[in-house]
């Protein structure tokens, strides 16, 4: 393959899913094709604390950040959000011009944050470039994601400007565009890769921490943004003094708030069965030598789970999305992982009885099927596939 080009967009400023999951397609398909380039453009600041593979290479476009009220503002730049948002648009559809992708993947959302990417589908229609659209194994409750999708003007477009939808997960945990009014054209447009597999880097980043004492149990929110009730009802059950059987390391998240970050450092550093960090690149190693695994069930922590074969205890937040809880819901249902309702009442004790349950729960037991994780694969094929081109 020579000089071939992959764009990856992908909206978010907040969190790691979104970042971390263009980076592992990203260099997997770096490895599969010796003459390929691949250039992320993100809205992530913290993009430039990872890694990156020769021949992939990422645009910082400014960042934005949502409200708890769901309205958005400028990260860093103190200008109005419209400034920003015109902008970013410039950047994506000239960053765009100039690098002339063979194929253009957004990530997750179709028209881009307030419909930035729009104006860069629209002029791809008249070139070569291939548009795909790739989504996550569960977007939302169908109700919430066809009004947000109406709101957004992405029916329609949606068929008019994607060639491809591609659906980072297996069959088995269902469509995430059921029940949307989508013609049936673009649903046969759809194709299922499997999770994107992760693997433990095979050099460890030095400047992060080393894993502690095991065995231990892994407590991550992911980012850590949304976190906060999740971490403080965990560690709650820690403070309690009631026999657990791991000690536990918190990775806090990088996006956690700075006071509440602090706030549970503080409560840690008392606690001999406990260990607390704010961020590790390579959570992969950590979660590899954990005994078992407490989380939220993002989409790239799942991975991570199904990947590393762990017990794991999820807690999904319901809001602003249901995401999580569906994903939760169906992994639950084929005894993938355990579950606790995180709108519950979040006692002290239902978690203290969570946690000493894990020792008896068997780990996933999917990470030898290929259409459960063979994701990487899946996608690697296709892209040979448009391009014409074998793996080399």
């Amino acid at each position: 393959m020579k000089n071939r080009r992959l764009l990856i967009y992908s909206h978010d400023s907040f969190g790691l899913g979104h970042l971390r999951r263009c980076r592992a397609l990203a260099h997997a398909m770096v490895d599969a094709y010796k003459g390929l380039s691949v250039l992320i453009m993100t809205g992530s600041p913290i993009i430039g604390r990872f890694d990156f593979k020769a021949r992939v290479d990422f645009v910082r476009i400014p960042g934005v950040i949502k409200l708890h009220n769901g309205d958005y503002t400028s990260l860093a730049l103190h200008i109005d959000l419209a400034d920003t948002l015109a902008l970013r648009e410039s950047i994506i559809l000239n960053t765009t011009k100039a690098f002339a992708p063979d194929i253009f993947l957004v990530d997750k959302e179709p028209l881009g944050l307030k419909g930035e990417v729009h104006s860069t589908l629209e002029m791809l229609k008249d070139t070569p470039t291939q548009t795909i659209l790739g989504l996550r194994d569960v977007m939302d409750a169908p109700d919430l994601l066809t009004a947000e999708w109406h709101k957004k003007g992405i029916f329609g477009e949606l068929e008019r400007l994607y060639d491809e939808l591609w659906v980072y997960g297996p069959r088995a945990m269902g469509n995430p565009l059921s029940s949307l009014p989508i013609h049936a054209d673009t649903m046969d447009k759809m194709r299922y890769t499997g999770y994107l597999r992760r693997e433990i880097p095979e050099v460890a980043n030095t400047v992060d921490s080393t894993s502690p004492e095991q065995p231990y149990i892994l407590v991550t929110p992911g980012g850590g943004g949304d976190g906060i009730e999740m971490t403080d009802w965990v560690l709650r059950a820690y403070e309690s003094g009631a026999p657990l059987p791991w000690r536990a390391l918190f990775v806090l998240g990088p996006f956690m708030p700075q006071a509440e970050r602090q706030q549970f450092l503080n409560r840690a550093e008392v606690l001999p069965n406990v260990d607390m960090i704010t961020f590790d690149a390579q959570l992969e190693r950590l979660m590899a030598n954990a005994s078992a695994v407490v989380a939220m069930g993002g989409y790239n922590t799942f991975c991570e789970i199904l990947s590393l074969d762990r017990p794991a205890l999820i807690l999904p937040r319901s809001f602003p999305r249901k995401e999580q809880l569906i994903r939760a819901q169906n992994a639950a249902a084929l005894n993938l992982i355990s579950l606790v309702d995180a709108d519950g009442e979040r006692s002290t004790a239902e978690m203290v009885d969570a946690l000493q349950q894990l020792p008896l729960q068997s780990p996933p037991g999917v990470a030898d099927k290929a259409e459960w994780l063979g994701g990487l694969d899946s996608v690697t094929e296709r892209i040979g596939e448009l391009f014409n081109q074998a793996p080399q």
